[in-house]
């Protein structure tokens, strides 16, 4: 999330992604003033103009938040509330009006006081470093980022190159290319670049890159072990343990060791962990939960306003919490283990 200070009462944001988007819903809450650009169609009085048509117009005003909630399936925040302020005179006051927010688009928040947890949500994904990863073999390639537990793809480069029974011209210099022109138009400035696939592609496709000099300023690693190229190559990566040892700083790591020791505990007949929205708010009502983990599945089949509700008492008492979605492997176990799961610091009765 883009952020930047206005004064101490007001912060400008910008999300960058959809894990951004859920941030702002759990910070934004009624009462606060919201300031943003949107659209509105306005009656044209001119001679001959159809009374029934308007004209579209771009316009920034100024709004008491009244009702705030998500959209997962097209990644957007509405957030409803009566118009206190416009940059147009033909946008009347007192009047209902909702924004879309949608990722990129930018907002002002206005509160009368700013609590820690707040400022942190907004903060927390700035600290975030991204990784683009690629999974390339002789015949393909897949290109996805991953920032946080989010995999964005782009879709699969095919080099063209025939099997082994056809003999063709094939220059594997233009497929790198092609690559490379791909990978570039999705990393960003703090990005990390990880290079996978069979055979040795991977190395072949690092040299090529390395002599970019778009490329130098990266850090680049070629890694072992994952053995399909492609799309394919990319779920494979990050469900590996190669993912976890040379990402282990990362959300994605971090959250498949927390789902791993979920299912060790409960192996062991350990009641150390909750699974499901009711075992997880019980446990966090007796300050039991340690680690937190829920998908945007658990949003979306309960209460938005009892799982907000608890994901901030849960983290004003000290638990960190990690979002996941269904982009990757971990957000589908997530959402099969009921949406919501947690570490505990010790058993509670059931």
């Amino acid at each position: 999330m883009i952020t930047k200070n206005i004064d101490e009462n007001s912060i400008s944001v910008i999300p960058e992604d959809s894990d951004d988007l859920l941030n702002l819903r759990r910070v934004i809450k009624q009462g606060d003033r919201i300031i943003g650009d949107t659209t509105r169609v306005i009656k044209i009085e001119k001679d001959y103009a159809r009374p029934d048509k308007g004209e579209r117009i771009r316009i920034r005003i100024a709004l008491n938040a009244e009702k705030i909630s998500l959209d997962h399936v097209l990644d957007r925040l509405r957030i409803g509330g009566i118009i206190i302020e416009s940059s147009n005179e033909s946008v009347p006051h007192g009047s209902h009006h909702s924004f879309i927010l949608k990722v990129n688009d930018a907002i002002t928040i206005t509160k009368k006081n700013w609590l820690p947890i707040e400022k942190n949500l907004i903060e927390s994904n700035n600290k975030q470093i991204g990784f683009v990863l690629v999974a390339i073999d002789t015949a393909d390639c897949g290109i996805a980022r991953l920032k946080g537990t989010h995999l964005e793809f782009i879709p699969n480069i095919y080099s063209g190159a025939g099997g082994k029974r056809y003999k063709t011209t094939f220059n594997i210099e233009k497929f790198f290319e092609q690559v490379q022109q791909a990978l570039f138009s999705i990393i960003k400035e703090s990005d990390s670049i990880i290079i996978f696939g069979p055979g040795e592609t991977k190395k072949r496709f690092s040299n090529f890159l390395s002599k970019s000099q778009n490329a130098q300023k990266y850090k680049i690693q070629v890694t072992e072990g994952i053995d399909s190229g492609g799309e394919d190559g990319i779920y494979t990566f990050t469900k590996s343990q190669t993912m976890k040892e040379i990402m282990s700083e990362s959300k994605l790591a971090k959250v498949s060791s927390i789902i791993d020791e979920i299912m060790l505990r409960a192996n062991k007949k350990s009641r150390k962990f909750t699974m499901g929205f009711e075992e997880t708010l019980k446990a966090n009502q007796f300050g039991a939960v340690e680690l937190l983990v829920f998908s945007d599945k658990a949003i979306q089949t309960n209460d938005e306003n009892r799982i907000i509700e608890l994901l901030n008492d849960a983290e004003g008492k000290g638990v960190k919490t990690f979002s996941v979605d269904s982009s990757t492997d971990i957000g589908l176990r997530v959402t099969g283990l009921g949406g919501i799961v947690s570490l505990l610091r010790y058993a509670i009765e059931s």
